[in-house]
């Protein structure tokens, strides 16, 4: 699969108006209307159009940088290739990248209309996982309200549309003819037109459903990934339902935090292990693991465990597991403790006081 950046022709350190420009540049230049029944230009426009869509996308385009292709594959996203986005989702882009409008929408006859509606409407949620459910992978329950078709109700063809739910008007130009399309503002773009509103049901014969389902978590997800479950969303007249988008976001653990793939844990340890030291038992996302901490050890040292971290999106591989030493300082001493530091301090106090730049 060719690189997202290759394709537009831009590099990782350029800027959102630099991908812009690059996008409308190839967009423009092989686009179907300007290259009718040419399959080369028309999967270079799809290309372009799925390197676009997580570029310009901040979030995105860090997985991206991070992962590559692997990010998006079964995930929200560009998924498997251009052939995930359909052409209404790419002409969809021209709002953004035009002002609000397909350029070619009426400049070439039989123009695509990019205010199209989609079918039904998507439903967005927002679920935690815990850092084994994240190392693990597993099976979650959600319940979600969604708008499905009540029934009995009762529908008849739009009849300023006559049930195809466009309108289309030609005028004349310097240029010739020019033919336009555009939503039938009576039906909404749906054809139909509701005859029978059965009870407890809105003025579009849709009523809200409670549902439960459930969603399998992939192994290494974070927060601000998420995945697409197609035609879970809300019904429209014809019921054709839109998308269930599920964002995943991390709770926060009790001992550990996490950096990309790596986990952070930081450990308190006594002087003389830091001195002479030691073998501690420490915990890992997913189990224990020995940390052998070698005499002179400084404090703030970061010690790593490979392989301990979390596992990586659509890999096998794995993160590390980052150990941070600090000296745990008592309080409250015995006699005894007492005693033995007040005889090593008698040995330190004459030592020279060591200056270094502090650094962060």
């Amino acid at each position: 699969m060719k690189d997202f950046y290759d394709i537009l022709g831009v590099s990782k350190g350029s800027t959102e108006n630099d991908i812009k420009r690059a996008y409308r540049k190839i967009a423009m230049k092989y686009h179907p209307d300007k290259n009718p029944d040419n399959k080369d230009a028309e999967k270079k426009f799809k290309e372009a159009a799925e390197a676009y869509s997580i570029l310009s996308d901040a979030s995105k385009k860090q997985q991206y940088d991070q992962f590559g292709h692997s990010a998006f594959n079964g995930m929200g996203g560009g998924q498997s290739g251009f052939n995930s986005m359909n052409m209404d989702d790419i002409f969809n882009q021209f709002g953004d990248i035009f002002g609000g409008k397909n350029p070619f929408e009426s400049f070439f006859s039989g123009g695509r209309s990019s205010s199209k509606p989609r079918s039904g409407g998507d439903v967005k949620v927002k679920i935690e996982v815990s850092y084994a459910e994240i190392v693990n992978g597993g099976k979650k329950k959600i319940k979600l309200r969604r708008l499905k078709l009540a029934d009995g109700a009762t529908f008849s063809n739009c009849t300023v549309c006559n049930g195809v739910g466009q309108v289309t008007r030609v005028t004349n130009s310097f240029l010739g003819q020019m033919r336009s399309t555009s939503v039938c503002p009576q039906c909404k773009g749906y054809g139909k037109t509701i005859e029978k509103i059965p009870s407890g049901a809105d003025k579009n014969g849709m009523i809200k459903k409670e549902e439960t389902i459930k969603i399998k978590i992939p192994v290494g997800v974070e927060t601000g990934n998420y995945m697409t479950l197609d035609s879970q969303g809300h019904e429209d007249v014809n019921r054709n339902a839109g998308d269930l988008y599920v964002f995943f976001e991390e709770e926060e653990h009790e001992h550990f935090s996490r950096y990309g793939n790596d986990v952070l844990l930081q450990v308190k340890i006594g002087y003389s292990q830091v001195v002479f030291g030691d073998k501690i038992d420490i915990p890992t996302i997913n189990g224990h693991a020995i940390l052998k901490i070698p005499s002179g050890l400084q404090p703030g040292q970061i010690l790593r465990i490979k392989g301990k971290g979390f596992p990586k999106l659509g890999k096998t591989s794995r993160g590390d597991q980052l150990v941070k030493i600090q000296i745990d300082v008592p309080k409250n001493l015995s006699k005894d403790e007492k005693r033995i530091i007040k005889e090593y301090y008698e040995i330190e106090k004459d030592k020279d006081i060591k200056f270094e730049k502090f650094e962060d």
